[in-house]
């Protein structure tokens, strides 16, 4: 990595603090412990105490980012509903898809009732909502979470996660699935890989695009 390309993704890491509050509670733990350590050199036992408590909230701190992570990964799904993360699931019917005159598919579903166009985007890893859509929807940050950095034509943006209770299309219905809220996004709304995975399977056949999800699950 070129030493522009560091100082540019630092810069995104901190301007992103603000938005976040595990970010900044991450930084205030890290005051903390420095000012715990600083008291302990003096024999001061109170400083001791304001170490504990930094590395307690510092691994509380990692534990939720991983936890954040391993959602992204169908295999490594976690659902924690006491903090805003539950199960992702995929239920309903084989649904088909054709190929539009762009060479995309796009699919009409609602979000949270809300009619919605997404774009099918295997190489997603998440799917994006724009503010649009997120307004219409009633679609809140997540302020549990760190902002996810994603990439668009206007460079790396920070995007919020977010969670859309309900995804409707064809004979698909999605639930509790983690999306991310992306500026500068336009009114393109991408369905990602994280929504894909948790199908039993997905094809292409003569331009049509097969969705086929896990009929255990169905039938639960």
């Amino acid at each position: 990595m070129q030493p522009r390309e560091i100082v540019e993704r630092l810069g995104e890491t901190v301007a992103a603090v603000p938005q976040s509050g595990l970010l900044m509670l991450a930084v205030g733990a890290m005051i903390v412990g420095w000012l715990g350590t600083m008291l302990a050199r003096r024999r001061i036992v109170f400083g001791r105490v304001l170490g504990r408590l930094s590395t307690v909230v510092l691994a509380g701190v990692l534990l939720t980012v991983v936890l954040q992570i391993a959602r992204f990964d169908s295999r490594l799904d976690v659902a924690l509903p006491e903090f805003g993360l539950p199960r992702q699931q995929v239920s309903g019917g084989e649904t088909r898809i054709p190929l539009a005159h762009d060479g995309h598919f796009w699919l009409e579903a609602k979000v949270d009732g809300i009619p919605t166009r997404f774009l099918v985007d295997t190489g997603a890893t998440l799917t994006a909502v724009s503010s649009e859509t997120a307004r219409a929807a009633g679609l809140s940050p997540r302020r549990s979470g760190i902002p996810v950095q994603i990439r668009t034509a206007n460079g790396a943006i920070a995007a919020e996660l977010t969670t859309i209770e309900t995804l409707r299309f064809g004979n698909i219905e999605a639930s509790g699935l983690d999306a991310v809220i992306a500026p500068n996004l336009g009114r393109t709304n991408v369905l990602g890989m994280n929504f894909l995975s948790r199908l039993a399977g997905w094809r292409v056949e003569r331009n049509i695009l097969i969705l086929t999800p896990d009929k255990a699950m169905s039938e639960n």
